[in-house]
């Protein structure tokens, strides 16, 4: 029960998913009273596979969540923070490169008038 593939979990329903979460917290519930009470070292060797395979079962059921959520906010003018790409704070806050390029009329009138000189110069 324990030793799964992420992909063989990835095509698994949410209650298929919630199902097995269950099973598994209960074999490492098991796992840890038989750690308590002196189990065989086969037992105790377990936890860690145990433990990995409800790792990769949340990790798909928060996949699965995030992947509805995004289909859910396509097209939305502001979608969640946890949907944004998190990058860094100074990438966040920059300007676009529209923001960037755009020229305020004083300048754009006086690029207008002065145009930006080309030199020929001889080889």
């Amino acid at each position: 029960m324990v030793h799964l593939r992420c992909h063989e979990l990835r095509e698994r329903s949410k209650h298929d998913l919630k199902q097995q979460l269950e099973q598994l917290k209960t074999e490492l519930a098991a796992l840890r009273v038989a750690k308590v009470t002196g189990g065989a070292p086969g037992k105790l060797s377990k936890i860690k596979q145990v433990r990995l395979a409800i790792a990769q079962t949340l990790t798909v059921m928060r996949h699965k969540q995030l992947n509805s959520l995004r289909e859910a906010y396509a097209g939305a003018k502001y979608t969640p923070l946890d949907l944004r790409q998190k990058k860094t704070r100074a990438i966040r806050r920059a300007l676009t490169k529209s923001e960037k390029g755009a020229k305020t009329v004083r300048q754009a009138k006086k690029d207008a008038a002065f145009p930006k000189r080309k030199y020929a110069l001889k080889a």
